[in-house]
């Protein structure tokens, strides 16, 4: 949880949905003492971990709910780097079946520095995994809504449009130092839109 910003989406998430139906962990690590049943909810083979990367599996692909189809899904909240580190030192997350969603969609969480355009808030990222496995394009602009309301309060008393990691250090707006892994994935990216660019021509 990013108990130090008082911006954060998660509580929004936990408003808009039946009190039985979220629940939260607040922690950095997840004991088994201290969080009993969260062991054996994680070794369901219907829980879902929402975290991109090698081995997670499109969401669209799943079997979407219904009458003998039922999902638990787990978000990591906070930033990109503790959930990257909440997820490498608790092997207990390492149980369920990953997956990530494959969209489009840009963040309506305007106030904040996100990573890139594709980078989703907690919010975001579980009203559109919902949507996609209920079925219900509409849910994510429902569970959003409080969200865009709130960037609005704020831009409408002095908050400004933030763009994104990647947009900045596209557009030479980045003022901090890059690290090497920063430079190597800005020149990746660079290649492959040159690539498809040769490719489309």
């Amino acid at each position: 949880m990013q108990e130090s910003r008082n911006l954060k989406t998660a509580p929004m998430l936990n408003l808009s949905i039946a009190p039985e139906k979220c629940h939260f962990y607040r922690s950095k690590k997840f004991p088994e003492h201290r969080f009993p049943g969260l062991l054996e909810l994680m070794k369901q083979p219907n829980t879902l971990l929402l975290f991109p990367g090698p081995g997670a599996v499109d969401i669209s692909e799943l079997p979407p709910v219904g009458d003998d189809v039922s999902y638990n899904l787990v978000l990591l909240d906070g930033t990109w780097g503790q959930a990257k580190n909440m997820f490498i030192s608790n092997p207990i997350l390492h149980l369920p079946k990953k997956v990530q969603i494959n969209s489009t969609i840009k963040s309506k969480y305007v106030i904040r520095t996100q990573p890139d355009d594709g980078s989703l808030s907690t919010l975001e990222t579980a009203a559109f995994a919902l949507s996609v496995l209920e079925q219900i394009p509409d849910l994510f602009d429902v569970l959003t809504k409080p969200l865009e309301a709130l960037c609005q309060f704020q831009l409408n008393h002095g908050a400004c449009t933030h763009h994104s990691r990647s947009y900045k250090i596209e557009n030479g707006l980045w003022k901090k130092k890059l690290s090497k892994k920063a430079i190597k994935r800005l020149e990746e990216k660079k290649n492959q839109q040159t690539s498809d660019g040769n490719q489309q021509s």
